[in-house]
């Protein structure tokens, strides 16, 4: 499998607090498929038919407060692409996490107030 090249939009989030309705509309659209993702629960990762790997994510959230929908670009440096949004007239939204398999992302907003996503996948084993 291919990395995606840096500095692209290589993800997609689906926020909803109706996960069974989201994972019925998008896969009766588009023929979607998914699976709990392994690093937690309350997050569905989203597969293309015919793609290699997940290229999107649905997280379950509480309330209808927390639907949303974003995009993620991939980065080199999570820390690095906070410090420049911030030069560049953006905002942290939530400062950089590191998941348990080891992917660090974080949330920007736009000059305007767009929210969107940086991350930095986890290490590729040896």
């Amino acid at each position: 499998m291919n990395a995606p090249a840096y500095d692209t939009v290589s993800w997609f989030q689906i926020g909803t607090d109706d996960s069974e309705g989201a994972r019925s509309f998008y896969g009766g659209l588009f023929g979607w498929k998914f699976t709990l993702d392994p690093d937690g629960d309350g997050y569905d990762l989203v597969s293309y038919p015919g793609a290699e790997a997940p290229s999107g994510g649905i997280a379950h959230g509480a309330g209808p407060e927390e639907n949303h929908a974003t995009f993620l670009v991939v980065v080199r440096d999570v820390p690095a692409a906070c410090e420049q949004a911030a030069k560049l007239g953006g905002k942290v939204a939530l400062e950089p996490s590191t998941s348990p398999s080891g992917l660090v992302f974080a949330y920007l907003d736009d000059p305007s107030g767009n929210r969107f996503g940086v991350f930095t996948p986890p290490p590729v084993p040896a």
